[in-house]
């Protein structure tokens, strides 16, 4: 038996609250922390119609949402949602309506949940991560050397998007002359959303078709022996073929979950991390001039904050009551999909002092852009080692970046759990070769 979730801190006097703030507008997207203190002050768990129609309850203090992104009534699986028949393809990501893709770690529980994140933590180790500190830090120089010379870019299109994508490929195995194709299916994803239909739902099935392809390929030319360091599918193919009860569609389930979700993360990151340094230069002098001391301590709690303070996850993804509970106070029925706001809650005063403050060497930082519980992010390590790359490589070669645009003229591409900018145009002095 569970007691409810108590709510952070007490309500607010008594009487009519004022109206709710907008949500989930074009203006909204560019700014959204003041409407999520609005909530976290007036209705911390609030009931509202999403986009797709869908309702849906969102929490966004944070002791409520870390509870809830623990709670083991919340389950991942969709199929305990109440309103399912009429919503269906709502509540996923990209090609979740075909079954085969059905089964990955971020829309199952355990104990299915358990045995597929065991077969994949081993790639995600922090010591895995630091041996292809190497690779990303090789895939990072070439991008920039790509515009270094011309003195401008847009960092989101030539340098945040492509370098988590090689990178990610690397890892699961696609061969470099793939790799083009992947960049080309997933930036139509991250262009155009999650919508179902069109250019995304096209990319989503070559990609889909394309991994069933290279699992089979893969199978049949896997020698007997393990090699050292071989790639993720490799291991998911052996994993399978030794014991583990892995089916072939979950192994296809994982790789794509893997690529969707290893990428778009960190372009936001590296692209939402930049965009907070332009915009912060007492903060990023610090950082700059820590590094060419030759320090490291400050770029590590750096990216921390930069991910606490606008980071790349707005909404945890979604969960689904699989008995009445309470939350904050309100009753959530059976079935009621929930969306944890970690970007409110990563803003709450009640756990952050100046929490609308960008202080890169903020210490006492329990943030959770990457979640909390058995759903902590798994690919961590990996978008830890990319951010930091990335941050410190462009802060060397490029010391005096700067923004080439009014911030007002920025637009934030509008999505219900990422959020992001669609362009980061920069001007710098030019490298001389």
């Amino acid at each position: 038996m569970h007691d409810p979730i108590p709510a952070a801190c007490p309500a607010g006097p008594a009487g009519p609250a004022p109206e709710p703030p907008s949500l989930f507008t074009w203006e909204f997207a560019a700014d959204p922390y003041p409407a999520y203190a609005w909530l976290r002050e007036h209705a911390p768990v609030h009931r509202t119609t999403l986009p797709s129609g869908v309702d849906a309850w969102l929490v966004t203090r944070y002791a409520d949402a870390r509870r809830a992104l623990a709670d083991g009534r919340l389950s991942k699986n969709p199929d305990t949602h109440s309103g399912r028949a009429h919503a269906k393809g709502k509540v996923g990501i990209p090609g979740e309506r075909n079954a085969e893709l059905v089964s990955h770690l971020l829309n199952i529980d355990p104990p299915d949940h358990t045995r597929l994140r065991r077969l994949v933590s081993k790639a995600f180790t922090p010591r895995r991560a630091a041996a292809f500190a190497p690779r990303v830090q090789e895939l990072t120089d070439r991008l920039i050397d790509g515009f270094a010379a011309r003195g401008s870019a847009d960092l989101i299109h030539e340098f945040a998007f492509p370098l988590p994508i090689y990178a990610i490929c690397d890892m699961l195995g696609v061969p470099a002359e793939d790799q083009d194709d992947f960049r080309d299916w997933a930036g139509m994803m991250i262009r155009h959303g999650g919508g179902p239909r069109g250019g995304v739902a096209r990319s989503v099935k070559k990609m889909r078709g394309y991994l069933a392809d290279l699992i089979h390929r893969k199978r049949a030319e896997l020698p007997a022996e393990a090699r050292p360091g071989e790639d993720l599918i490799s291991g998911l193919i052996r994993a399978s073929d030794h014991g583990e009860h892995l089916t072939e569609n979950e192994a296809a389930a994982m790789a794509f979950i893997l690529l969707f979700a290893g990428f778009e993360t960190t372009v936001n990151l590296i692209g939402n991390g930049t965009y907070a340094l332009l915009r912060n230069p007492a903060q990023r002098t610090l950082l700059q001039e820590s590094l060419d001391r030759g320090e490291s301590a400050l770029l590590a709690t750096a990216v921390e904050e930069l991910l606490r303070y606008d980071g790349p996850v707005e909404l945890a993804t979604w969960r689904f009551a699989t008995e009445p509970l309470t939350l904050a106070g309100e009753r959530i029925a059976a079935g009621d999909p929930v969306l944890v706001v970690l970007a409110a809650a990563d803003r709450d005063p009640a756990r952050f002092d100046g929490p609308d403050t960008l202080d890169l060497a903020r210490r006492d930082n329990p943030h959770l852009g990457f979640g909390h519980g058995i759903h902590y992010c798994i690919g961590a390590p990996l978008a830890r080692l990319e951010a930091q790359t990335a941050l410190a490589t462009l802060l060397r070669r490029l010391p005096d970046l700067r923004l080439a645009a009014d911030p007002d003229d920025l637009r934030w591409r509008g999505g219900l759990i990422m959020r992001g900018l669609r362009t980061l145009p920069v001007e710098f002095t030019p490298e001389r070769r």
